[in-house]
């Protein structure tokens, strides 16, 4: 390892992190020093190591640890990728953008290796257990070798990789704004770029089981008459999602205790009755409102009802 001053040190590299929060970093390294030396090319360009080269400059230190690479523009791209995957957690759109870049790099540097496909298809169940399997052997791809660096699935990766590819600019400015989330992405590229960005303005708001019969119908019949389509659904609003998925987890989670008779006598019990009988309360009021022919008032046997159910 040698030692180069920071002031030679070239700060280019698009890919670096740095002007972000390094106040632990700072912390770290006064006290136990710089673990890992920052990584420059032959030309003293900085290609691994921005927070820690801010760090170093922010602490006063004038040399910097270096590790000095001589490769070509292709694998020094990818060591920048890399280190930007494992260290500081990347938004999404941005991880996203370096999953699938890094991934062009690696398939043209290692030809050999399996190639991930970046195309969304339709398939059979017996297709997905094939594709599962496959995934599962695999060794070499892009996806494998980075789920081995960061933890994460190769089928989280691979879905990255795709909503990076086959995203329009206009999907991914919608959900870098929060106006649509992944999985209604996932559902949407599986159109032509034009065409997401046609039927972009009618899938906000939807459910992505909504969201997938809009694409169904633009793919099968036209973009018009999944417009159409869209315009005779009913959006649901994200509290009513939210709903529905807590009742069928609190379901669950009851018919659990309920069916396998589980006790419990500790002083959180008092809490989660009052919790569960205010619960049972708002719910009947929900009811009363959304489901008036099926739902009648508990009335005068409510009493006994709560009774039974917490004994």
């Amino acid at each position: 390892m040698q030692k180069v001053a920071l002031d030679q040190i070239i700060v280019t590299n698009p890919y670096l992190r740095i002007n972000t929060d390094i106040d632990s970093l700072k912390k770290s390294i006064e006290t136990v020093g710089l673990i890992n030396p920052i990584t420059i090319n032959d030309k003293f360009e900085l290609l691994a190591g921005g927070r820690r080269y801010q760090a170093m400059k922010e602490l006063g230190w004038t040399e910097a640890p270096v590790q000095m690479v001589e490769r070509d523009s292709l694998e020094q791209e990818l060591i920048s990728i890399d280190e930007n995957l494992v260290r500081k957690p990347l938004d999404k759109l941005e991880f996203e953008k370096c999953l699938n870049r890094g991934r062009e790099i690696y398939e043209e540097l290692n030809p050999l290796a399996n190639k991930v496909d970046v195309e969304v298809k339709d398939l059979t169940p017996e297709e997905k257990r094939a594709e599962k399997a496959e995934e599962e052997s695999d060794t070499t791809s892009f996806a494998a070798i980075t789920a081995e660096k960061t933890g994460l699935s190769k089928s989280v990766i691979k879905s990255a990789i795709k909503r990076d590819a086959l995203s329009s600019e206009k999907v991914k400015e919608a959900r870098g704004l929060g106006d649509i989330s992944a999985s209604q992405a996932n559902e949407i590229i599986k159109l032509d770029k034009d065409s997401q960005d046609k039927i972009l303005p009618y899938i906000q708001n939807k459910t992505v089981k909504d969201v997938k019969k809009i694409v169904e119908v633009a793919k099968s019949e036209s973009i018009d008459a999944a417009i159409e389509e869209s315009m005779e659904l009913t959006p649901t609003p994200r509290e009513f999602v939210q709903l529905k998925v807590t009742t069928k987890k609190m379901n669950k989670l009851i018919s659990q205790i309920l069916l396998e008779d589980i006790q419990f006598e500790g002083k959180d019990l008092d809490i989660i009755i009052k919790d569960m009988k205010k619960l049972m309360e708002e719910g009947q009021d929900f009811l009363n409102r959304y489901d008036e022919e099926n739902f009648a008032p508990m009335g005068a046997d409510s009493d006994s009802y709560e009774e039974s159910s917490f004994q």
